[in-house]
């Protein structure tokens, strides 16, 4: 079975990076500094304090595990390294036009774990995203919604680190 890399922009593995020093350096030390003042005030079985602070535990190591896994297979693509052709890339920022309404929307394409549409962030997995991979400005392409099919026109095409 071959392991399948998951794409993430440079900003993208930095954030996540970020996020696993914290946990490592600030949370789990201050959850275990809780447990251990939680343990001195006596009978555990029923402890608030102490069944809490586990709880918080058991997700911190949990999240560790978890960025430590996105992180071993991250394939980190920095679209300002790759040459400009006009195309939509992973990381690209692309301006479209919405051809019904001639509404403008300007969005990046980034990795599962970035995305955020009120950042203008969408993952390279999703609907408009698998539309505009490998378009060109001036392309029109559709884009199927539950709302039903809307054409674009690709205004933009940028590679911003």
């Amino acid at each position: 079975m071959a392991i399948t890399k998951v794409p993430m922009t440079v900003r993208g593995e930095k954030m996540l990076r970020a996020e696993l020093t914290e946990l490592k350096s600030v949370t789990r030390p201050r959850i275990i500094q809780d447990i251990a003042t939680a343990r001195e005030h006596g009978d555990l079985k029923e402890n608030a304090e102490y069944h809490a602070a586990r709880e918080q535990q058991s997700f911190c190591e949990g999240r560790i595990q978890e960025v430590e896994a996105k992180l071993s297979l991250v394939q980190v693509i920095d679209v300002s390294q790759i040459p400009y052709t006009g195309k939509v890339i992973f990381g690209a920022t692309v301006t479209i036009i919405n051809l019904d309404d001639d509404e403008e929307k300007t969005y990046c394409i980034v990795g599962q774990d970035e995305a955020d549409i009120k950042a203008g962030k969408i993952s390279i997995g999703s609907p408009i995203a698998r539309a505009l991979i490998a378009k060109s400005e001036g392309d029109e392409v559709k884009v199927t919604t539950p709302g039903g099919v809307i054409h674009y026109e690709i205004a933009k095409v940028e590679h911003i680190a």
